[in-house]
């Protein structure tokens, strides 16, 4: 088995490479840190989790958090915020692994698919606003919109060279990775089917630049990769009594644990190699990933879907994959340091750009509409918070939006009215809760008296006593006027103890116990 498995790490290591570094430069760190995620989640998650086949890393979505907070929290003694970066990765690390000892890890699932497709394509969406600029050789400066509005005159700064070069000589490289990517991801010789086209973007940019001796940007690091690691001091450890400390870190737990368990469903809707994933198991794992992670000042690791794919495409057949890749880098990074060194940034910022619009994906718009508005409206109202305020806000506005329309379905009645020769029917649909009382009172009161009335409950969700009060009432009502009810009061008893309250209903005294009425005709 572990044979079988050298192959795929070898394809996932060349693809998890320029990513992580990409990824680690998107969020305002350096690369190495990137590299060091990718170790712990490929080992640590790899051999812990219960998703054999899923690649456990840095993220891009996670990115957009992490360099909010590396500006927000950096200072002169501390430039990447790394002190602060490594408590809040440690608390969700620790929610992380709570919720999946305590089985919560299903209830992280529960969100709305319409918020978690809107919450990529808006990270999508701030990841290409940003790092456009960095591709071209500009500092990342202002909010998301800025930088979208800044656009069109970064690109004429690229092109209009002046006495300075530098802006277009890095487009021109960043460019140049773009199209790499893209050609060989389309027309990749079946020989070289394992050559990730990232990987190929970054060789021909690196290659380029150093042939030519290009005057633009590199990846900076250090000799060592264990300069990097950073482990827990006093100084660190007092931003536990900082309150904001607690809420970014609670954010990343669930940003993490939705991206995660989101890739670990998908993966599993791929292949049927390694039996059925254990969600607490795995959010547990990824919680103790986050953990060390956070010990070692690191980036937060979270399942990725793009990693994850390409595993289940390579042929994997175990966690064993997703070990062997993580050592690779490990050994890449211990004994070629230096080779990072001649990787432009706008190399790196082009790999970015290129997995944004891969998040952004416009084709599932129309699907989203497929479902009604209401549920493309909640997508367009995440993405937008996102993008014009900040990713936490743009999640809780979709969050809330999801929920007042769960309530407005949970607490919404159709009433359809049907004329026949002989009777009148009523089809009710929906949920027949005291809110809808106003209603269904109306409908029941529009019936004339001595009339034979068809109720049907059929789609009916759920009814609560006030309205099975108020149907009682009136067929006592309608029968006195020399009516006729007919309707099926088993079926409309069954939803209402299904609906959560167990009361022996004859014994209550407003519903009358008459005989078994006549059936429908």
């Amino acid at each position: 088995m572990i044979v079988k498995d050298v192959p795929p790490s070898v394809v996932m290591f060349l693809i998890a490479l320029p990513l992580s570094m990409g990824i680690a430069r998107a969020s305002g760190v350096p690369v190495m840190l990137g590299l060091i995620t990718a170790v712990v989640g490929g080992v640590l998650v790899g051999f812990l989790g219960s998703a054999p086949l899923q690649i456990a890393g840095p993220s891009a979505g996670l990115s957009v958090l992490m360099l909010e907070w590396v500006l927000a929290y950096r200072n002169e003694e501390d430039p990447y915020g790394l002190m602060s970066l490594a408590v809040i990765v440690m608390i969700a690390g620790a929610i992380q692994a709570a919720a999946g000892l305590m089985k919560f890890g299903t209830y992280f699932r529960a969100v709305s698919p319409a918020v978690i497709r809107g919450m990529v394509a808006g990270i999508g969406v701030i990841i290409v606003a940003k790092q456009f600029h960095v591709m071209i050789g500009n500092d990342v400066e202002g909010s998301v919109l800025y930088n979208i509005v800044q656009i069109p005159a970064g690109v004429l700064k690229a092109v209009t060279t002046g006495g300075d070069r530098t802006h277009y000589i890095a487009a021109l490289i960043g460019v140049a990775t773009l199209l790499t990517i893209v050609l060989w991801d389309r027309f990749r010789p079946a020989r070289l089917h394992f050559l990730p086209g990232a990987l190929m973007g970054v060789l021909v940019a690196s290659i380029a630049a150093a042939v030519l001796r290009l005057p633009i940007d590199y990846v900076v690091v250090k000799n060592s990769l264990f300069e990097y690691v950073t482990l827990p001091s006093a100084g660190s450890l007092s931003k536990l009594m900082e309150t904001r400390i607690w809420i970014s870190g609670v954010a990343l737990a669930f940003v993490a644990s939705a991206e995660t368990l989101l890739c670990s469903t998908a993966v599993a809707q791929m292949h049927q190699r390694g039996g059925r994933t254990n969600y607490d198991r795995e959010l547990a794992a990824q919680g103790l990933g986050n953990l060390v992670c956070g010990a070692l000042g690191s980036l937060p690791i979270a399942g990725v879907i793009s990693r994850s794919t390409a595993n289940v495409e390579a042929g994997a057949h175990s966690k064993w994959s997703s070990i062997m890749h993580a050592t690779w880098i490990f050994l890449f990074v211990v004994l070629l340091p230096g080779l990072l060194g001649f990787v432009p940034e706008s190399a790196l910022a082009a790999i970015l750009i290129y997995v944004g619009i891969r998040l952004v994906q416009v084709s599932t718009l129309g699907k989203l509409l497929g479902y009604g508005w209401p549920v493309f409206g909640i997508y367009l109202a995440t993405v937008t918070g996102i993008v014009a305020i900040d990713l936490l806000t743009g999640i809780v506005i979709g969050l809330v939006l999801s929920t007042l329309r769960l309530v407005y379905s949970l607490a919404h009645l159709d009433i359809d009215r049907v004329d026949r020769d002989e009777r009148i029917e009523l089809h009710l649909h929906g949920a027949a809760t005291f809110l809808a009382l106003p209603r269904l009172a109306a409908a029941l009161e529009e019936i004339p008296p001595g009339t034979e009335l068809h109720m049907h409950f059929d789609e009916l969700d759920f009814i609560d006593h006030a309205c099975l009060d108020l149907i009682a009432a009136f067929q006592l009502r309608h029968n006195e006027s020399g009516g006729r009810v007919v309707m099926e009061w088993r079926s409309l008893i069954g939803r209402y103890t299904r609906g959560g309250i167990r009361a022996a209903t004859r014994r209550n005294s407003l519903i009358p116990s008459p005989p078994p009425p006549p059936k429908e005709e």
